[in-house]
């Protein structure tokens, strides 16, 4: 299973076992994806009107259902928000974030928002929540090519429980997500990342593993651990833990269908 995590220059010895422990295969798969966009550049991604918008991941993404608000529930997450707002606020300017560690994943990729990550943040957060720590900046890229800080992403391991996730963030007010099925292309096939017709990765229309290894792919369940995305600059309070799912005509996402999986 591959977890994302972030990026952070430390030593060699620390990086290896972070990397061992969060990012099991994803320097390959990262590398996939870059090459497979540079060959498409005919054809790149099409950038959603709004960050966070995730659509075009039909069969590759899952969410926690709603659950009913309990008492406390909006105060743990209010809390929460004000951590995450305090620790935004040194990094309005995005160079203040690459020179305290964070790096940009898949800079040269067209995003709807950029990840600016850590890999210590992301390390900690597998056994311990801290809110003043998130896993990741999100930026909106401007139109004289700087970033514009919008949000934050945390994150907990990909065999963390709902009860875990429930008690980090309640899930009767934040919908946490997996990135899911996804089929490695063969060698040969890694333009077919990309555009209307994708059939592997993120974008592709192989949501299993049999259709996968019919085509010749490599299928991984789970691409990243669980990540949970808050937006404390929105002025709908709707907003500020989207998952572009309400309301956006995305219920094609196909979430309903993953409560119990075996995330072992």
């Amino acid at each position: 299973m591959i977890q994302i995590s972030p990026i952070r220059k430390f030593s060699s010895g620390a990086r290896a076992i972070a990397l061992a422990g969060l990012t099991a295969g994803l320097p390959t798969v990262a590398a996939l994806v870059v090459r497979a966009q540079q060959r498409a550049n005919a054809n790149p991604p099409a950038i959603t009107a709004r960050a966070g918008d995730m659509s075009h991941m039909s069969g590759h993404m899952y969410l926690t259902s709603l659950k009913p608000l309990q008492p406390g529930d909006q105060q743990k997450a209010d809390a929460v928000l004000a951590a995450a707002k305090a620790a935004m606020a040194p990094y309005q300017d995005y160079h203040k974030a690459l020179a305290d560690g964070y790096q940009i994943f898949l800079p040269n990729v067209p995003q709807a928002q950029y990840h600016f990550t850590r890999y210590d943040y992301g390390l900690e957060a597998r056994w311990r929540f801290d809110p003043s720590k998130p896993t990741s900046l999100l930026y909106r890229k401007t139109a004289d090519g700087g970033y514009q800080l919008i949000g934050a992403m945390y994150t907990d391991r990909v065999n963390a429980s709902e009860d875990e996730l429930n008690d980090r963030i309640p899930l009767s007010i934040a919908r946490w997500h997996q990135h899911i099925n996804f089929c490695k292309a063969p060698a040969g096939e890694k333009a077919e990342y990309f555009g209307p017709n994708a059939k592997f990765g993120l974008r592709g229309s192989i949501t299993t593993k049999e259709a996968c290894d019919a085509a010749g792919g490599e299928f991984q369940p789970h691409l990243f651990g669980w990540m949970v995305h808050v937006y404390p600059y929105e002025s709908d309070p709707k907003n500020i833990w989207s998952t572009m799912d309400d309301d956006q005509g995305h219920d094609s996402m196909d979430h309903s269908a993953m409560p119990g999986m075996n995330m072992n």
